[in-house]
């Protein structure tokens, strides 16, 4: 199940108006959901650009497919035309980002590529929020007669949630791993906590690194724990995100180092930060509210008096603590319990 973080929608008139007649078929749905599981292909090597799927289909067959490819060329777009050739004629291309309207030296503007592909019909499930395009990629399409449409889509958002969270926010969109026992505890009182979960879990965790740009700890985790922050996966090894230390001291050696949580937003080319803690630095980013999404590994274990997973977050009602976070992932991984929870915006 894709990731769904809650970000501000433009509301429905503003779709209409940009973008004509709002689609309803649910094999509209259908295929968006596809492309946006094609995206994922692209994370994060598509960096700078957003990882965007696109399928080309004709009388409910796939003709074309892509995505975004390393370093952020060629587009979705441009691959999926390549592989449907002539097939493109009278067909539909569903993409999870809307059509980019602007040239670059690196290649021509996707929307020009479909306008004269002979495609009958576009389908976007995100206006693009970057100015050099919003609106503009459906109004090329449409001025060549091509139907040009937005179906609000919560797979595609997903899988745009670096790029749309950078552009909202202006900073990266921010995981935050914990590992704990069933009491909550990420340590025994002495500090041992190699390892509390088991080995399938811990591969998931490096699976979800290798997602990520950029993976984060604090300085107090990184003189106790010394650990290697990188992909231990055969295979993807590569995939090893930048490190970074939340720490005042000196920069280790091919280490970036920022003094306060709020100076990842200057962290470049970074549109997803993996926080691996520790429980001081995992609260100092909830308490500035820059968390987006909780992913939480549960032992089947107590460990009693040991070090909290979190500290103070600067919360003071209980009230405050309820309708801030939404379960959207669930799964069994070896005897461990995995739960994903979205920001509530």
């Amino acid at each position: 199940m894709l990731e769904r973080p809650q970000l501000p929608k433009p509301g429905r008139r503003n779709f209409i108006r940009r973008a004509g007649r709002l689609a309803t078929s649910p094999s509209d749905a259908r295929w968006l959901a596809a492309a946006a599981r094609l995206a994922g292909r692209a994370r994060p090597l598509s960096r700078p650009n957003p990882a965007v799927g696109c399928i080309i289909v004709s009388g409910d067959k796939v003709v074309g497919r892509g995505w975004t490819g390393d370093g952020g060329r060629p587009h979705a777009e441009a691959v999926a035309l390549g592989q449907a050739g002539d097939s493109a004629r009278g067909a539909t291309a569903y993409v999870t980002l809307e059509p980019c309207a602007h040239q670059s030296q690196r290649g021509p503007a996707c929307s020009h590529l479909l306008a004269q592909s002979g495609l009958a019909r576009v389908v976007a499930g995100v206006e693009d929020p970057d100015p050099r395009t919003a609106g503009s990629g459906f109004a090329h399409l449409r001025a060549a007669g091509i139907v040009a449409e937005v179906y609000p889509c919560d797979d595609a958002r997903a899988s745009l949630a670096g790029y749309l969270i950078r552009a909202e926010f202006g900073r990266p969109h921010v995981t935050l791993k914990l590992a704990t026992s069933l009491d909550g505890c990420i340590a025994t009182a002495a500090g041992e906590s190699q390892w509390i979960t088991g080995e399938v879990a811990r591969a998931h965790v490096h699976s979800r690194r290798a997602m990520a740009d950029a993976i984060l700890v604090g300085g107090g985790t990184w003189r106790s724990d010394k650990p290697r922050l990188d992909v231990r996966l055969p295979g993807i090894e590569s995939r090893s995100p930048q490190r970074v230390l939340l720490t005042r001291g000196v920069p280790p050696d091919g280490v970036k180092v920022i003094n306060a949580p709020g100076q990842i937003a200057a962290l470049e080319g970074v549109q997803y930060l993996y926080l691996e803690g520790g429980g001081m630095t995992a609260a100092s980013f909830l308490a500035e509210d820059l968390v987006d999404r909780i992913e939480l590994y549960r032992a089947p274990i107590v460990i009693g008096h040991g070090r909290q997973a979190l500290g103070e977050i600067g919360l003071d009602r209980l009230a405050d603590a309820h309708g801030r976070w939404t379960l959207v992932e669930r799964r069994q991984l070896g005897s461990d319990t995995y739960e994903a929870y979205s920001r509530t915006r």
